[in-house]
């Protein structure tokens, strides 16, 4: 039903940077990947960043709280040691107010939630140092529900839009590579993109407002998939869990 419609939205899922949209499917970039060193294979080869993905926040980790308008407050874990870049390059946009005002561009219902890009059309934003920079994955770190991910538009074309996955499904035969155990289970309990896994960083996880994140994915949108109506983000917060 929905499964197999939402992979094929999937599968031309991909934003992102200066220069225009660009895409390429599930198939096509795992292809790309393969041939390519240090890139996602069919096999689960990047060590573990030693974050619990699904652990709530403790003393000294950074949060990341969306204020978004009519909507409410998502928080989101971050994870600097598995993905530094995507981290340093949120936080900072998110200090400085790049993202103050910019809205969710591209909703699709069980599936996930998009902004990030300036522009509002999801053609624009570029990284803090001006260029893209590239993929971060870690063993630990996957695109479960909830997970706050960078768009691409390919291998190593990270800017500034990202995305929260919001699918309550599994989905796990569409995996492009081979899970083991500890993986299996995250996305049995919790669901999620196992498509995207290694083709997308993760840098975060939803640990409050997980309803909010459902309100936006259930918006009314147009043919493009944008929300009729804009759902708006009125800043990012960057705060440190005190306890």
């Amino acid at each position: 039903m929905k499964l197999w419609k939402k992979i094929i939205i999937a599968a031309s899922f991909v934003v992102l940077t200066t220069g225009g949209l660009a895409g390429c499917s599930s198939s096509e970039k795992k292809q790309e990947n393969n041939s390519n060193t240090g890139a996602a294979s069919n096999e689960s080869t990047f060590p573990s960043s030693g974050e619990d993905q699904l652990a709530e926040p403790v003393k000294g980790d950074t949060l990341a709280v969306f204020h978004i308008k009519d909507y409410g407050d998502i928080t989101v874990k971050l994870f600097p040691k598995g993905a530094p870049k995507a981290v340093e390059n949120f936080v900072t946009h998110a200090k400085d107010g790049y993202y103050n005002g910019v809205i969710f561009h591209r909703v699709i219902n069980d599936f996930m939630i998009q902004g990030g890009d300036p522009n509002g059309i999801g053609n624009g934003g570029e990284s803090i140092w001006g260029k893209n920079f590239e993929d971060e994955f870690a063993e630990n770190l996957m695109p479960i529900r909830g997970s706050l991910c960078m768009a691409n538009a390919g291998q190593n074309t990270n800017g500034s839009q990202f995305f929260i996955v919001q699918t309550k499904e599994p989905n796990l035969s569409y995996a492009n590579i081979a899970l083991n155990d500890k993986q299996k289970k995250m996305f049995e309990e919790h669901g999620g993109a196992s498509h995207l896994i290694y083709e997308h960083t993760v840098f975060g996880q939803v640990v409050e407002g997980m309803d909010v994140v459902d309100k936006i994915a259930a918006s009314r949108t147009d043919a493009g998939n944008k929300p009729l109506m804009d759902v708006v983000i009125e800043s990012i917060d960057i705060t440190e869990q005190k306890r």
